[in-house]
């Protein structure tokens, strides 16, 4: 009989999804969390999940932290994850050194947590998918596809970039010499991912358990230093799959500059750009779930009819209280 350890590194058959309760309920504040499993990397575990039946298998590529339990917490979260798993067989990770995943493994180069996707896909039996890369998950994207084309279908990168030219300056320096002062407060995520929430307490008291569940301060300075390094502009020549780029024009922790530089440089890829200061994609509700449609149309070629219904329910329920 297997170990709890070895069943939780086993892989999981094509199409399974370990589900999620109340996905998409109308109402709800706060959502369970699928299943969470192991894939092994190495010597390296990785915390990932998988919720939604859709045909297509979506590997969504985190930015520089997450926690794959705790986002099922932040509505917000919670509802731009139920969307996507609408129409996808979504695919949830934490990188290593981050969130679930073994928090002792140190902070790999990209090329090894590029390849910490392919663990995960194969833990998941997922054989081809399109991946979803946000920020520093974008260049992740962009190597896997590169190294791996014949398991990546399509690339989406949103608040993301080649090489961040915002980190090569005096931003960097700001980045690193705050994590002791501001790193589990809240006020870190904040100042240099949510700036529209300046001053919003509750927001502020939301992120602060959110920051402690994402890393350790050391390890934030770690990866803020690693993705420093990170250049991926080289790669962009070899992306032959259908790419789209999002990019919110007012971003204050990914230039736009930087967006467009990876528009120009893959081929045929799609670009829109999206109103906002804010660098994660679900702060604004009209702007996540613009963002959602846009993925759903470039991977399915249409947008979900439920979706619009709610829409316009939500509308009508808005209005009437207006009134």
């Amino acid at each position: 009989m297997a170990t709890p350890i070895e069943s939780a590194l086993e892989p999981i058959e094509a199409g399974v999804s370990f589900g999620c309760k109340n996905v998409l309920n109308r109402g709800e504040k706060a959502m369970t969390p699928p299943e969470t499993r192991y894939a092994k990397s190495g010597e390296i575990r990785i915390a990932f999940q998988v919720v939604g039946n859709g045909s297509i298998d979506l590997v969504f590529v985190p930015g520089f932290a997450s926690n794959v339990d705790a986002a099922w917490e932040l509505p917000t979260w919670a509802r731009f994850f139920s969307r996507l798993a609408s129409f996808s067989r979504l695919i949830l990770f934490d990188k290593r050194g981050t969130g679930l995943s073994d928090r002792s493994a140190g902070i790999a180069t990209l090329e090894e947590r590029m390849d910490d996707v392919r663990a995960v896909m194969d833990a998941a039996g997922s054989e081809r998918a399109a991946l979803f890369g946000v920020s520093e998950g974008g260049p992740m994207s962009v190597l896997f596809a590169a190294t791996y084309p014949d398991r990546a279908s399509a690339l989406v990168l949103y608040g993301s970039y080649a090489r961040n030219s915002n980190l090569q300056t005096d931003y960097f320096t700001d980045r690193i010499e705050s994590v002791d002062r501001l790193w589990g407060t809240g006020e870190y995520l904040i100042k240099f991912f949510t700036p529209s929430r300046r001053g919003d307490e509750a927001a502020r008291q939301a992120f602060a358990r959110f920051e402690r569940q994402l890393a350790s301060p050391s390890a934030v300075v770690a990866l803020t230093q690693m993705n420093r390094q990170i250049d991926a502009r080289h790669v962009l020549p070899a992306i032959h799959v259908p790419a789209l780029i999002l990019h919110k024009v007012g971003d204050t922790a990914v230039t736009v500059e930087d967006a467009r530089y990876l528009a120009a440089n893959i081929v045929g890829a799609k670009y829109v750009e999206l109103p906002g200061i804010d660098h994660g994609p679900v702060t604004d509700p009209a702007t996540s779930d613009r963002i959602v449609d846009e993925v759903e149309v470039f991977l399915t070629g249409s947008r979900s009819i439920e979706v619009e219904i709610d829409r316009v329910l939500a509308t009508v329920m808005f209005t009437d209280i207006v009134d």
